[in-house]
């Protein structure tokens, strides 16, 4: 045991590269604070006086929106499938989980065209019915819409922790409700809602996240969001300081949220402490309820996920022969090579945090790890905004330590700026699989070898990684898919005139090419689907 103690000393070259990391994914953050001291421009005070407004009630609408419809499609589909036997319910555990795969911007894009006037809806209305519509059967370009096309999207976040909470219940408590006289509904209300309330919190809080990170869906449909006015003030306005000042009110908005989740969370138990716990069992209602069942969850997972597909594939049908040529195929590579190579990054970094808590499991070192995967909070334009500052200002150094002309933009003219962006906001989704292997493994196997004389590194390399190969790859499954769908950053970082697959499918649709756009869309959508159904398969595991 003795040295297995010594291998828990407070500092190692272990615990140095983590305190590095850190420093690093910290970078965005401390920009933004220092900047704040920094006098605003003329086009802060210009904006603050007539958009600021604007910018918070809708932000803030469209958070308010997004949460009470996530709520309801989550949390009523979970309940469905997790209590009640109907046709088609096993399908409908993993159908429902398929619009994660479908990002917000493309989502929004396609039921603007399937509304438009030249759209399949108004085609079957004048080529069949003899009914010509003037302009387009249903506005959805306007915070209503972004409301629709984001909850649509994001309400399997609810779904999943909502369906996974109710799974863990105890068949206990609902036998002893009924045994006091209430009925299914009332043991939902009264029961199962307040036992899943942190999971349903956490979801709805995952939602916020992703609506405040969204770009594409609110610029699309003209929504002046905090995003849209830090692009604005960025691009157009040619003013960094505006959009530091916009940056950290939109920051303050999402620690807001994370503290209110944590807050209500607390330290309360919320589940059944009994280990003798009975499974959850379905029940079998009558049929004309599992005819309702079978068709609200038809008609959620139509709307949030075939139609719209079926629509792009429609569209990939009709335009592929003029899109798909050497220009897409090296659009797919650039893609998938920057996507696979930050998900490595992000896994050797994640293992890099893991390892030295492992080797010195203090608190403070947990606080190193925590704090170090805080980027998938942080929108991806605060990100990019804290990030392209310093690099332009490095730039600007190493420029004038040389001949003017010698050096151009050696750093925020190349891919540097983004994968570092990318690596500080998807942290998080490579880390917790890995933690997750870790923690599977346990200790013992990794102190067996030591005490046989391994050092820690060749204990990580010929022990601990070859037990988690699994997770490892989930870890770069998960990155590379995020990465493939984030637009935000990368339209501010990107050097000149690259394109990955989110941006082309996102500018050929803002100019008017959406039936172009479909390309690159399905390959974002069908790429997305791949970690859900290796998702799924780990919670059915679970089923009981």
């Amino acid at each position: 045991m003795s040295l297995v103690k010594q291998s828990y000393y407070w500092w190692n070259r272990w615990a140095g590269a983590a305190v590095v990391i850190l420093l690093l994914v910290t970078i965005p953050v401390l920009t933004i604070l220092l900047q704040l001291f920094e006098p605003p421009g003329d086009s802060w005070y210009h904006l603050k006086e007539n958009l600021l407004l604007t910018l918070f009630s809708n932000t803030l609408l469209l958070l308010s929106g997004v949460s009470l419809f996530t709520f309801l499609l989550g949390v009523s589909t979970a309940w469905l499938v997790s209590n009640y036997n109907f046709p088609g319910r096993r399908y409908f555990e993993w159908l429902l989980i398929l619009p994660l795969g479908f990002p917000a911007y493309i989502m929004a894009y396609t039921y603007t065209g399937i509304f438009d006037y030249a759209g399949p809806i108004h085609s079957f209305f004048r080529n069949h019915l003899a009914i010509n519509i003037k302009g387009s059967l249903i506005d959805i370009m306007n915070l209503p819409g972004a409301v629709f096309i984001l909850s649509i999207t994001l309400f399997p976040y609810v779904f999943l922790i909502s369906r996974s909470s109710f799974l863990q219940q105890s068949k206990t408590l609902q036998e002893a409700s009924s045994l006091l006289g209430s009925h299914r509904w009332r043991t939902f209300i009264r029961i199962a809602l307040p036992m899943a309330r942190p999971a349903i919190v956490g979801g709805i809080a995952l939602a916020s996240m992703e609506v405040l990170n969204d770009y594409g869906t609110v610029k699309y449909f003209g929504v002046n969001t905090f995003t849209t006015g830090i692009f604005r003030a960025w691009f157009s306005m040619g003013d960094a300081t505006t959009a530091i000042y916009l940056s950290a009110i939109l920051m303050m908005v999402v620690f807001t949220i994370l503290y209110l989740e944590s807050l209500q969370r607390g330290n309360r138990q919320f589940g059944n402490a009994n280990a003798l716990t009975k499974p959850l069992v379905r029940v079998t209602p009558n049929v004309k309820k599992q005819f309702l069942y079978t068709t609200f969850c038809t008609i959620i997972f139509l709307v949030s996920f075939l139609i719209p597909l079926a629509q792009i594939v429609y569209w990939v049908i009709l335009t592929y022969e003029k899109v798909i040529n050497k220009d897409f195929f090296l659009l797919i590579y650039r893609s998938f090579s920057l996507a696979a190579g930050t998900g490595l990054a992000v896994v050797i970094l994640s293992v890099v945090l893991l390892y030295a808590l492992r080797l010195s499991p203090f608190k403070w070192m947990k606080n190193i790890t925590k704090i170090a995967t805080l980027g998938y909070a942080i929108p991806g334009a605060v990100i990019a905004v804290g990030i392209m500052i310093p690099i332009l200002g490095f730039d600007r150094w190493l420029a004038g330590q040389f001949s003017p002309g010698t050096l151009g933009l050696i750093l925020s003219g190349s891919l540097f700026g983004l994968i570092f962006a990318y690596i500080v906001r998807f942290m998080a989704v490579g880390y917790n699989p890995i933690d997750a292997g870790f923690q599977k493994i346990g200790l013992h196997v990794n102190e067996a070898s030591r005490l046989l004389g391994s050092g820690p590194t060749r204990t990580l390399w010929r022990v601990d990684l070859p037990l988690i190969k699994p997770s490892l790859f989930s870890g770069i499954l998960l990155v590379f898919v995020d990465v493939l769908k984030e637009l935000p950053l990368t339209l501010i970082l990107r050097p000149f005139n690259y394109h990955t697959l989110a941006t082309k499918a996102f500018d050929m649709a803002t100019n008017e090419m959406i039936a172009e756009s479909a390309n690159a869309a399905l390959i974002i959508i069908l790429t997305g689907i791949i970690p859900i159904i290796f998702l799924n398969r780990m919670i059915r595991r679970r089923d009981v």
